[in-house]
């Protein structure tokens, strides 16, 4: 369980003064010789801290060794929207979920136990985001540009990517606790892996659930169309396949709603996040059928334009 980490890092997130080295205070307390990089990111609207946690695993590429290394990643505009509203917001749910996966992991580490492919974490710390008008409920901003976190968290060494994002302010997944999308590979929505399905089931004891996905899902931010919000971004930016865990509600909550975080949602995700990394680092998970994806290309050409901003 990640209970115990999910409370703790709520209690360093849940401040109108926290910042990047206060996480990576926390995590190396856990850990000490946990690999963290902090440092600010500057946008339009303000900066935000990056924070990206490398855990190395006894077969992973940092050791010379061949095993597939995922990425986790946090998504969100911020964990606050102070002024305008005091306290964590629903938006942060994100980073509280991937730092909660990222401390348990290191965590593990100290007891001697060690995935076998490397863990990639990161997600931003900002507790002063600004907010954005969207229906059916307001959206959190962001002081930065999608395509910058992108270009900060995707990077050619991961093999596959899970993205967690608050994605509560819609209509189209009415359940509490959280859901999984499609596999997204280079503009293809894929089917729905059958591997990451069966861990969901074992994990939450329940059958799973799937959020739908429309083509202007996997879009970039930018072209001015309709996203559900921002979980699918990083499938924008990577070869890899990119799978989105969404945690949700029955109900439409905005992201900037205070009081919404509900901690055994957050850790059920968590939990599901890293049960797929140890079996993804073991290569006993896939997030898509390979040959599959080839014959589509073969028959149906490339999707990669849905990664661009289009013609104009």
């Amino acid at each position: 369980m990640l209970i115990k980490q999910v409370m703790e890092v709520f209690d360093v997130l849940d401040s109108s003064t926290v910042d990047g080295a206060a996480v990576k205070k926390y995590l190396q307390s856990v850990n000490p010789e946990a690999n963290v990089e902090v440092y600010p990111l500057e946008g339009p609207k303000g900066s935000t801290d990056m924070v990206k946690v490398r855990i190395p695993g006894t077969n992973g590429k940092s050791k010379g060794g061949s095993a597939p290394t995922i990425g986790l990643l946090g998504r969100l505009g911020g964990i606050g929207a102070r002024p305008e509203m005091i306290g964590f917001v629903s938006d942060g749910d994100g980073a509280l979920c991937a730092l909660a996966v990222a401390a348990k992991l290191l965590d593990m580490q100290t007891k001697g136990d060690y995935l076998e492919g490397d863990v990639f974490v990161s997600t931003q710390i900002c507790p002063h985001a600004p907010t954005a008008p969207h229906k059916p409920v307001p959206f959190m901003g962001s002081p930065v540009e999608m395509s910058q976190v992108n270009k900060e968290e995707v990077s050619p060494e991961l093999d596959a990517i899970l993205t967690v994002d608050t994605t509560k302010g819609n209509r189209v997944i009415n359940t509490r606790g959280f859901a999984i999308s499609n596999t997204v590979k280079e503009g293809w929505i894929l089917r729905v892996s059958e591997d990451l399905l069966e861990i969901m089931q074992r994990t939450t004891g329940q059958l799973p659930y799937v959020f739908p996905l429309s083509m202007q899902d996997i879009t970039p931010y930018g072209n001015d169309v309709y996203h559900l919000n921002s979980i699918l971004q990083p499938c924008t930016a990577t070869k890899a396949p990119v799978v989105g865990v969404a945690i949700t509600t029955e109900t439409m909550v905005p992201g900037c709603a205070t009081g919404s975080s509900h901690f055994a949602d957050v850790e059920e995700a968590a939990r599901y996040m890293m049960e797929v990394a140890k079996s993804f680092g073991r290569g006993e998970a896939s997030f898509y059928d390979e040959k599959e994806y080839e014959r589509l290309v073969k028959l149906y050409g490339r999707m990669d334009q849905l990664q661009t901003l289009g013609n104009e």
